[in-house]
């Protein structure tokens, strides 16, 4: 059997912006924050991790605290609609995402999806895809 993508973990410059775009960015995309993590040897643990997957389903996005930051990753996340591509879109540059690429098809270099890309607050690309 060939391997697989498991997960993948980005580090945010700024924990609760990144925390916050993407709760917002990821939401119109059916991915809910599914585990959070802090130092449990702390007696006021504060928030250290926080994973990203579908509802009842192991995180496969992971943001954590720490440095030097993540960038310039290009994180790419396929839908079912053009109409979840376009709520991620509004979501993601509402919160403060960078536009990257407006909803549009892609007849050149990929034929039938629909795609919008985002950049976020650490400049790494976030993308929606949609067959068509």
């Amino acid at each position: 059997m060939p391997a697989r993508l498991d997960h993948a973990t980005i580090v945010a410059s700024d924990f609760a912006t990144s925390l916050a775009f993407y709760d917002a960015a990821l939401g119109p995309l059916g991915l809910v924050r599914a585990a959070e993590f802090g130092d449990e040897e702390d007696e006021d643990p504060e928030l250290e991790a926080a994973g990203w997957g579908p509802v009842d389903a192991r995180a496969a996005l992971w943001l954590v605290r720490g440095g030097p930051a993540t960038s310039r990753a290009h994180l790419a996340f396929r839908t079912g609609s053009r109409a979840d591509v376009e709520a991620f879109f509004a979501a993601a540059v509402a919160a403060g995402g960078v536009p990257h690429d407006q909803p549009r098809r892609w007849p050149i270099f990929r034929r039938g999806e629909f795609n919008a890309v985002v950049a976020d607050p650490d400049g790494n690309l976030v993308e929606a895809v949609a067959a068509e």
